[in-house]
């Protein structure tokens, strides 16, 4: 018993503290959503948490925590217990939220351990189906014949939308009026009121109105076509080389999460994503089902933290 007791404390039975480690996950997990309920990002995550409940044999709840750009909902999961049994449900969002606010209870990229991405939604540009151009290129030539008087509506500024709006107007090199509005519903109103001439928003929520031709797409700003309207080509095909944008989930545990525990994680989350119900549903609300590896979902991460903060610089908005 002492020669055991001596290696132990040599570190030559590595092995012995690993068999007091307890199971995982030995209870219950909790995904915390900075939105509403209902909207895309918690449908995401509920569709998921059904598949990755039923692989790790344990329940795993939603609890919505929205507000403040997600800080209440991120804070809440970086001081969690790191074990793995709290996640947070990440997006471009966050990102945007770390290069908007002068200072955070966090540090956005120490405090997080990044384990997959769920899936992808595209943006787009759409317009009112009169509108005097009927093309992104016919868009950029008006913008460029007539500068200055080309309004572009959005959602609330420092949104994801917005910056993508000010991306599409630095990248495109075009002189325009950015008008916010608060929510999808104004926007969509605006637009068919004829009030703005075009609008960024994310393609699921206006979709609707593509289809039933109250609105036009004329771009997507993904790296490739949306499967839902594949004959409207990406701002890149069109032109417009800078201006590539997408939102995006993902899955986060708080920070020094051992790293068998993400991993585990990981592995679970790709196959819940993976699976054909899971897929189907998550392409019915018009979400590209992609997931990663850790390492792939933090340089994700970082490289949206480093491109939105340069929009919002270059735009000057006032931090927050």
């Amino acid at each position: 018993m002492q020669r055991r007791a001596a290696l132990i404390a040599l570190g030559l039975l590595p092995w012995a503290g690993l068999r007091a480690q307890p199971a995982y996950p030995s209870r219950g997990l909790r995904i915390v959503v900075p939105f509403a309920a209902g909207g895309v990002g918690d449908l995401t995550a509920r569709i998921v948490a059904g598949a990755l409940a039923e692989r790790l044999g344990q329940a795993v709840v939603i609890e919505n925590r929205p507000g403040a750009g997600g800080v209440v909902a991120a804070e809440a999961v970086a001081r969690a217990e790191p074990d793995g049994h709290t996640l947070f449900l990440m997006s471009n969002g966050t990102a945007v939220t770390a290069g908007l606010f002068k200072s955070l209870p966090f540090d956005t990229v120490k405090d997080f351990a990044p384990v997959s991405t769920l899936g992808y939604f595209d943006i787009a540009v759409v317009a009112h189906p009169e509108a005097p151009f009927k093309s992104f290129a016919e868009l950029l030539a008006y913008a460029k014949a007539n500068p200055g008087k080309l309004n572009i509506g959005s959602i609330n500024i420092g949104s994801t939308q917005h910056l993508a709006a000010e991306l599409f107007k630095s990248s495109a090199g075009i002189d325009a009026q950015i008008v916010p509005f608060n929510g999808t519903p104004n926007l969509v109103g605006a637009l068919r009121g004829r009030q703005v001439d075009v609008g960024v928003e994310i393609l699921a929520p206006v979709l609707a109105q593509i289809r039933g031709g109250a609105l036009r797409a004329l771009a997507v700003a993904g790296e490739k076509r949306s499967v839902v309207l594949p004959e409207v080509p990406t701002a890149v095909e069109s032109g417009v080389a800078g201006f590539v944008a997408s939102s995006w989930n993902a899955l986060a545990a708080p920070a020094k999460t051992p790293r068998p525990v993400i991993d585990r994680l990981q592995r679970e989350i790709a196959a819940s994503v993976a699976d054909a119900e899971v897929q189907k549903k998550l392409r019915e609300l018009n979400i590209d089902p992609r997931s990663s590896t850790p390492e792939q979902a933090s340089a994700l991460l970082a490289n949206d933290i480093r491109r939105w903060s340069g929009v919002i610089e270059r735009a000057g908005i006032p931090k927050q």
